[in-house]
């Protein structure tokens, strides 16, 4: 008699996840999974953009804090904050001598 435990049945879920996983290109992968983001792009402290290693899609952080598709809309946003920001950090600031 086979005995049906909890950990047997998750032991098995998870090495027919793995096999799937070889075979299963990352486009059908990511809608059940979710994304595997990883940072492309660092645009300031707190804005960077994303991108998943299975698919390739490209995300962003909004001014809400949340994550939105890289369309190139933000992709001109972000360009212009990541100069902006660049030449900030680089402006010498004079003390005056008193």
């Amino acid at each position: 008699m086979i005995l049906l435990t909890y950990q047997t049945i998750e032991k098995y879920l998870m090495e027919t996840l793995k096999s799937l996983m070889m075979f299963l290109p990352g486009k059908l992968l990511c809608p059940f999974l979710g994304h595997r983001l990883q940072v492309s792009k660092l645009i300031t402290d707190h804005i960077k953009e994303y991108k998943c290693c299975r698919c390739g899609e490209e995300m962003t952080d909004t001014a809400q804090g949340l994550l939105e598709k890289l369309t190139p809309k933000f992709r001109e946003t972000n360009a212009f904050l990541a100069n902006y920001y660049e030449r900030r950090r680089n402006r010498k600031v004079f003390s005056e001598a008193s």
